[in-house]
């Protein structure tokens, strides 16, 4: 069995498919799949083919850019929100770089507001690669910048 790497409940990660980089997030044991804040979220056709697209955080997050994206490569699944209630959202397969590597992760496409963490990290992407310890934030980010400090 591989040994498990201590995250904390909240840190920042890039996401190169995304052009995201140093993003809040926050580790959610609570829930099973992993979210991403996104608005104007829609399929269009384009060439005979349903395309998906969205854009990125909330206007109020600091690394807004109102970049819409788009990808072929998604799919609906229903998912139970906060409440308890199930809806339907896109999922979309994209990377995410935690300690210097590089992990594919699905995330759902979710209108979350404004809220302070516009990544939700949940327990399937956690389960056998990370042991989420309360107590501790930032791992993640502290040995990227202190990477980036040695170069």
């Amino acid at each position: 069995m591989t040994k498990k790497q201590t995250i904390g409940r909240k840190d920042k990660a890039d996401f190169p498919g995304l052009e995201l980089n140093s993003v809040d997030i926050k580790m959610d044991t609570g829930a099973y799949t992993s979210a991403i804040h996104c608005h104007e979220i829609g399929t269009k056709e384009v060439d005979g083919k349903e395309v998906l697209f969205f854009t990125l955080l909330d206007p109020s997050y600091k690394q807004y850019e109102s970049r819409e994206l788009s990808t072929e490569n998604f799919r609906q699944k229903s998912v139970k929100n906060s409440f308890g209630g199930s809806e339907k959202r896109f999922v979309i397969k994209t990377n995410i770089v935690l300690f210097g590597v590089e992990y594919p992760i699905d995330l759902s496409l979710s209108e979350r507001g404004e809220m302070k963490f516009p990544i939700l990290i949940g327990r399937k992407f956690l389960m056998k690669r990370f042991i989420v310890d309360p107590a501790k934030t930032d791992l993640s980010h502290k040995l990227k910048s202190s990477d980036s400090n040695k170069k």
